[in-house]
């Protein structure tokens, strides 16, 4: 007995050294500041109040992932209105309907992190555009263009690609 607890302890300490490996989208994001006055943060925020959507509390996260991740800053609220009106209608912390809507996350704030992470750095969505991001995330006739109007309604002063 004193032989198997002696073994079974230097077991678990070595997988306590074993590092483990991590995707890039885990790995840990420096995410940089929303400024209050970025015009970005403005106009999401008054495009989520006007469609009284319960996330605009989290604008200023949604910019922030954005740029962390070299995204479109109005993708994933985009994404966002689409998949779940906004926060209106969602389970398990997932606003993007991420994996067909089974995915849960512990916030939706996490949710944000995560599927940022995926659309710029998974082997299915980096080095694409917007438009073949969305056509990846969901290739039914017209979603591209349904997401994309989205956009243009958040804000039209950058260009689509």
């Amino acid at each position: 007995m004193k032989k198997f607890v002696q073994h079974s302890v230097m077991m678990v300490a070595g997988l306590v050294g074993i590092p483990s490996s991590m995707s890039h989208a885990d790995q840990k994001t420096t995410v940089p500041e929303c400024k209050q006055d970025d015009p970005r943060f403005l106009s999401l925020r008054r495009f989520f109040h006007n469609a009284k959507c319960p996330i605009e509390y989290l604008s200023a996260a949604f910019i922030r992932e954005a740029d962390a991740h070299h995204l479109d800053w109005r993708l994933l609220p985009s994404l966002s209105i689409i998949e779940s009106g906004g926060g209106k209608a969602f389970r398990g912390n997932n606003v993007f309907g991420w994996n067909n809507g089974d995915s849960s996350f512990r916030s939706v704030r996490e949710g944000i992190h995560f599927v940022a992470g995926k659309l710029a750095y998974s082997k299915y969505y980096r080095n694409k555009n917007v438009t073949e991001k969305l056509r990846t995330y969901n290739p039914n006739e017209g979603y591209s263009d349904s997401v994309k109007s989205v956009m243009l309604r958040i804000s039209s002063a950058q260009a689509l690609d």
